[in-house]
């Protein structure tokens, strides 16, 4: 099972993403309730913009109770899918979880922030896309207003 799994996440890095696919559905089948499986299954019909038919595979494995990075990957995965579908209450949910499970990841903040433009909260929006940039950008012209630009952050609306 490792070897074939290893081979699937290969292919798909080589770009051969339908027969990565056809690997991992196949593995799937053979291991139902392997949570890394689900996991690459999901990614690899994400990777062929079937974000629907990921879906399932992405709720099952973090179900099997997937840890560490790859529950964190599946977490960002799922979120963006169904950002990407609509399904905007859900994508907001899935972030949630993730952001309360992997503070530290700005690239799962960026997206949830995106999920609530998507949803009109762009006030809040708005403040986690300015603390994601604060913390994260090394351009002079930015850190050089970091005091001015934090102030701001959460008092978008006032004026003076």
């Amino acid at each position: 099972m490792e070897a074939k799994l290893s081979d699937a996440i290969t292919l798909r890095e080589n770009g051969k993403q339908q027969e990565s696919n056809r690997l991992l559905l196949k593995l799937a089948e053979e291991f139902p309730d392997d949570p890394l499986i689900n996991y690459q299954c999901a990614w690899s019909f994400d990777v062929l913009g079937e974000e629907a038919n990921a879906i399932p595979f992405y709720e099952k494995a973090i179900h099997l109770g997937l840890s560490g990075k790859n529950l964190e990957g599946a977490l960002l995965g799922l979120g963006s899918t169904y950002r990407t579908l609509g399904m905007y209450e859900e994508s907001k949910k899935i972030f949630s979880k993730g952001i309360r499970l992997f503070p530290a990841n700005n690239a799962m903040r960026t997206f949830y922030a995106i999920t609530l433009y998507n949803l009109k909260e762009h006030r809040t929006a708005m403040e986690i896309l300015l603390g994601c940039l604060l913390a994260t950008t090394a351009d002079s012209n930015i850190t050089a207003y970091k005091r001015a630009l934090e102030f701001y952050s959460d008092k978008l609306d006032e004026t003076w």
